[in-house]
């Protein structure tokens, strides 16, 4: 995320990139956490931000992208617009029906992280999905997709026409569920999953300060 912040803080806007609970330290941290700790940090975010800034923009990849709808629902008109990278609102994986049991007795599985097509890049994640937070993150697309008729806001969506974490299906849901009428799709042809670190990642930071000049603008 930094470089995404950078490159929009290089415009001279005002930039928040917060590091959310159970974030950036251990694994087993996160599994203490749950999706309202990290909602609370966004949201903390958000608030600063607002009480500095006439106009608030909302980016986020991944799970960040479900934060990023959380905020667009419950913050309103708030919130100028928002931009999505690959986001999670569901997972097609077979187990997921067993998350609920599997996470009270196993504390991990292994990991998904650096889906990155560019060489030598490194997202820093952990090595282990925690499944107590993962299961967390359930209730979480649990409660975006049952508000997400309240995102009206300018949406502007990235997607990895190749992701092997985040399925096709979730930012196609997204697209024909809000009620925003600006609503905009990119496809990325030459990234995986973690795109902002990589190879169309110029195109995502143009794009979103492109983004908030239009509906700034209007």
């Amino acid at each position: 995320m930094t470089p995404w912040g950078q490159s929009l803080s290089s415009s001279g806007w005002t930039i928040q990139v917060p590091r959310l609970p159970g974030h950036g330290t251990r694994w087993q941290d996160l599994n203490k956490t749950t999706w309202e700790d990290w909602y609370g940090e966004a949201e903390r975010a958000f608030d600063e931000l607002a009480g500095s800034c006439s106009t608030v923009f909302v980016m986020g990849l991944s799970m960040g992208g479900s934060l990023t709808l959380r905020l667009a629902q419950t913050r309103g008109r708030d919130v100028a617009g928002i931009v999505l990278v690959n986001p999670a609102v569901h997972s097609e994986r077979p187990d997921r029906f067993l998350l609920p049991a599997l996470q009270a007795f196993i504390p991990s599985f292994p990991g998904i992280s650096n889906d990155i097509a560019k060489p030598g890049q490194d997202e820093g994640a952990y090595d282990r999905i925690p499944l107590k937070a993962a299961h967390s993150l359930t209730k979480l697309w649990s409660a975006v997709k049952h508000d997400i008729g309240r995102v009206t806001q300018p949406l502007l969506l990235f997607r990895s026409i190749e992701d092997h974490v985040v399925e096709p299906s979730n930012s196609a849901w997204i697209l024909a569920n809000v009620s925003s009428a600006d609503l905009t799709e990119v496809l990325l042809p030459d990234s995986y999953h973690v795109a902002t670190l990589d190879n169309d990642a110029e195109q995502i930071f143009e794009g979103s300060a492109a983004f908030v000049r239009r509906v700034t603008a209007e």
